[in-house]
């Protein structure tokens, strides 16, 4: 099939969709909201009879939504594969994180078991969505554009995410350019609109974008999940022979730690570290979407003019002088001087790393095990998300300082740096079409 403009389009719509939820719930005001007001913040929650800092609870919470959806998504990827049913597992788990974030309205101050239940639904619905929106990549897109088309989708993410973002700083500090009384809004309304986002701009998604193999397999659940589980078990052994892609596979499972704990941690570390008030966050990260918009396009064409594999070792170089320089804030400036600095430099490789990062992915992929290669891709995103904040809070709860693990993320960097340097992309290319038997 011919891949039309406006199918690649409504690919990259899911992303303008989607990153709602990565701004607004994952990095700007849900995370410091449950850190500092539902979990109690350096009060901090009882749990089985240890205190636990807010921060630390919220990191712990992330990290077992991340430990169920990495067990869950080698499975459902390949029963997607087997069935020629990707876009429909698109949209039961987009389905399932609307509806859940939408229910993060309810949570208040205190209501740390609920925030929490809900938050971890409405999470493994964005990851394993993701999973099977990133699988249809190889299919839309060729070698010389999959870069560009894999940019997009990022540019159109940060533009998403950063339009709701800058509507919920009009909701909570200028409702009346919005033609709102003062006070109208509360911080739960940013959560809802999050979710009503999410689901209309989804829409275009599901009407544009084409499932291109037909079904393999029976709908009968016995047949259906015994299929799977077959192709599971032979994913784990065809993996292994595409050396190239195993080895990339795993750098991006420890650099990606970095990431999704930096993603993850810079608001919570804007307030707690640097100060800084609730619209000086959403201002802070409306700056590092505006800026990630433009990284994401720079270092597509980047990919596709030196190489994907050149391009992510050089956001990777820029990841861990941004780490050097955290640590030592207030080295040059005052420290909140130095954080908007900080946040311009980490504007311009965020976007571009995980942009490139796909798209390495999906030119070392085989189209016909899209969906479940792409699993094993989202497993290595998903495992950083369980270890890196999980390190990040226990050392908060060790120490009671939040800056006190940022030279952990330092670490993840350098090793996931050693291990990409020894992957041959052109011969990673060379196994898509030629597996190693």
């Amino acid at each position: 099939m011919v891949t039309q403009k406006r199918e690649i389009f409504g690919w990259a719509m899911y992303d303008f969709a989607n990153s709602a939820f990565a701004t607004t719930i994952l990095a700007v005001l849900f995370n410091q909201y449950f850190a500092t007001v539902v979990a109690g913040g350096e009060k901090g929650v009882e749990i089985f009879g240890f205190r636990l800092h807010g921060a630390s609870f919220f990191t712990f919470t992330i990290s077992l939504s991340m430990a169920i959806s990495a067990f869950f998504s080698p499975l459902v990827g390949a029963i997607a594969d087997a069935s020629g049913f990707k876009k429909r597992f698109l949209m039961i788990f987009c389905l399932t994180g609307i509806l859940f974030t939408g229910l993060l309205y309810f949570v208040r101050e205190g209501h740390y078991w609920r925030g929490a239940i809900f938050f971890i639904l409405a999470n493994i619905g964005f990851a394993e969505s993701n999973v099977f929106y990133n699988a249809f990549l190889p299919e839309i897109s060729n070698e010389q554009n999959i870069g560009r088309i894999s940019g997009l989708g990022w540019a159109l993410g940060y533009i998403g995410g950063g339009a709701l973002l800058a509507i919920n700083l009009l909701m909570l500090k200028y409702p009346g350019i919005l033609g709102f009384r003062e006070g109208a809004f509360s911080i739960q309304d940013c959560f809802l609109s999050v979710s009503l986002w999410w689901f209309i701009f989804s829409i275009p998604t599901f009407l544009f974008l084409r499932e291109r193999r037909k079904t393999l397999i029976s709908l009968i659940h016995e047949g259906y999940f015994k299929e799977g589980y077959r192709r599971l078990r032979d994913t784990f052994r065809r993996v292994k022979q595409f050396r190239e892609l195993t080895k990339f596979l795993l750098a991006f499972l420890i650099y990606n730690e970095g990431i999704e704990t930096v993603i993850v941690m810079a608001s919570i570390f804007g307030v707690e570290v640097v100060g800084m008030k609730t619209e000086e966050i959403i201002l802070f990260f409306l700056m590092v979407q505006g800026i990630a918009f433009f990284g994401s396009l720079i270092f597509g064409f980047l990919a596709d003019s030196i190489g994907n594999k050149r391009t992510v070792m050089i956001s990777l170089v820029l990841w861990s002088l941004i780490v050097l320089w955290a640590f030592r804030l207030g080295l040059f400036w005052d420290q909140k001087s130095e954080y908007w600095i900080l946040g311009i430099l980490t504007g311009l490789v965020l976007g571009g790393s995980q942009a490139t990062s796909r798209s390495l992915q999906g030119l070392f992929t085989p189209e016909e095990n899209s969906a479940e290669f792409f699993a094993f891709y989202g497993i290595s995103g998903k495992f950083a998300s369980i270890f890196g904040p999980l390190i990040y809070g226990i050392l908060i709860t060790l120490t009671g300082s939040v800056q006190s693990g940022v030279l952990s993320v330092l670490l993840f960097f350098i090793l996931g740096m050693a291990i990409l340097r020894s992957v041959n992309e052109k011969k990673g290319i060379e196994e898509r079409e030629n597996p190693i038997l």
